[in-house]
């Protein structure tokens, strides 16, 4: 009975673990990595065709983007996840593997012409068919049996729609364990999803500690604060860009800029919202026939009444390509929605690029940025950005609106490990950067917990508690030019 991390160890992004059990080996997620999170890069540190099971936490590609990658090395097993995490994924995952295609082919028309060895992308689009094939839609509060002594229970985590923390209970040879994965722990009170249900008993924990080290700004009117900004510089005749994860975030600032023009909270009132990117605009269609289940009871009651929580006057999504560079040539003040959500690529770059240097226009960050990223660079006050090999000065105005994050922050955190009555007999602190595990960890030992960071590829024996490989600090060879390139994707 053995659990080995193959990925957010010490890390933000990337989340992958290992469960080896009767023979059986389970994965809980296979997530790609996003900024300087490279410690496991693209490849798989185990035998894809040795895989019996994935346990999927939720949809975000950082837990879910390399299961085609699995699937392209063998993998024929079952994997498991909310409904709605199943249909999210079968357009995340498509999308993923046409933008690998895409700039694999581009890449290659370079090292032609330059008498160079061509890339394959990571995975392609038949290899997110054959994934697809592998899903097992489950339901909450509902125990699933996958034999051999292993069982799991799908608990919501209030971090987008269909997200969940895992129950796991395991069987060998006389022991019994209860292990369990917190996936990534929501906020509170965010709009559309309902507030993370808490566990109150396990033998063992691996939780995420993305703001382990502090809290979310003080909770205010989310609608309020995000309204002033946008009255602010639309009166001065700027544009507010917004970068936005195309899943989730995208669609809980719907939800925000509808209640702000219903509540008529800012002056324009009539002011036009563009989404730019043609993920977003496909999920956000999911979303409108899985609210009635998977949102909270506000989002409930209004599409219980026939009203679309994420619609509003001046809404419109732009698709092509024309469409979005458009946008930049439009003289009207505006508010983009664009993705990627930490501005690694994808359309966002071409608004930062036409706006960052404007005094009058702003751009309003609503996520987690993390190290590496253009992101981080804008929220840590940076003059000057590179962007498509052009300098660009940052005059625009830069907020951080911490409020808004799907993560729960420090006091989350501990509110969710607290809830564990007794304390379980060892958390795994993971999903956070080396020095905010180390520091979450440093704080559940005060609490009284035995807590640690594990090491990338550490690996323990869960029926001791003992260490069996602590793991290994080294970074590996550079990620190819087409793993690189998921990094420009839209989402």
């Amino acid at each position: 009975m053995q659990l080995s991390f193959y990925g957010a160890a010490r890390e933000v992004t990337g989340s992958c673990y290992g469960l080896e059990v009767n023979g059986k080996k389970i994965l809980v997620d296979c997530g790609l990595q996003q900024g300087e999170d490279k410690g496991s890069d693209q490849s798989l540190p185990f035998n894809a065709d040795e895989i019996d099971f994935v346990l999927l936490t939720h949809a975000h590609i950082d837990h879910s983007g390399r299961l085609p990658l699995l699937a392209k090395q063998g993998f024929k097993g079952k994997i498991f996840a909310i409904e709605v995490t199943c249909e999210l994924i079968t357009v995340m995952l498509k999308d993923s593997a046409e933008i690998q295609e895409t700039d694999a082919k581009w890449e290659n028309k370079k090292a032609r012409r330059a008498g160079e060895a061509e890339v394959e992308p990571l995975y392609t689009k038949a290899d997110v068919a054959k994934t697809l094939e592998f899903l097992e839609p489950c339901r909450y509060g509902q125990r699933y049996d996958l034999g051999h002594g292993i069982q799991v229970n799908f608990v919501d985590a209030g971090h987008i729609l269909g997200s969940a923390s895992l129950e796991v209970f395991l069987k060998e040879d006389g022991i019994s364990k209860k292990i369990v994965f917190s996936g990534d722990i929501g906020n509170m009170e965010q709009p559309i999803i309902k507030n993370p249900q808490y566990i109150d008993n396990a033998d063992l924990v691996v939780m995420e500690s993305t703001y382990g080290d502090r809290n979310h700004e003080k909770r205010g009117d989310y609608a309020q604060g995000l309204a002033s900004i946008i009255d602010k510089i639309l009166n001065q005749g700027g544009n507010v860009i917004i970068p936005s994860f195309a899943l989730e975030r995208t669609q809980g600032l719907l939800y925000l800029i509808r209640e702000i023009k219903e509540r008529k909270l800012v002056k324009q009132a009539g002011f036009p919202v563009y989404v730019d990117s043609p993920l977003a605009s496909e999920l956000t269609k999911l979303y409108d026939h899985d609210l009635k289940v998977y949102g909270d009871t506000p989002t409930r009651d209004l599409v219980l009444n026939g009203l679309d929580p994420l619609d509003f006057p001046n809404l419109s999504f732009t698709d092509s390509t024309q469409e979005s560079k458009a946008l930049n040539y439009d003289p009207v003040p505006k508010v983009i929605i664009a993705s990627s959500g930490m501005c690694e690529g994808g359309r966002i770059r071409h608004h930062l690029k036409h706006n960052l240097w404007r005094e009058e226009s702003a751009i309003v960050f609503v996520g987690f940025q993390a190290q590496g990223t253009l992101g981080r660079e804008l929220v840590e006050g940076a003059d000057k950005v590179d962007i498509y090999g052009e300098k660009i000065a940052v005059r625009a105005a830069i907020y951080n609106f911490k409020g808004l994050s799907a993560h729960a922050d420090k006091d989350g955190l501990l509110a969710w490990i607290n809830s564990f009555n007794p304390q379980p007999q060892q958390v795994w602190v993971t999903h956070g950067e080396d020095y905010v595990c180390q520091a979450f960890a440093d704080t559940l030992a005060q609490l009284g917990f035995k807590a640690e960071a594990p090491q990338f590829k550490s690996v323990y024996d869960l029926g001791t508690g003992k260490i069996i490989n602590t793991g290994t600090e080294e970074m590996p060879a550079a990620v190819s030019t087409a793993y690189q390139s998921l990094n420009q994707s839209r989402i």
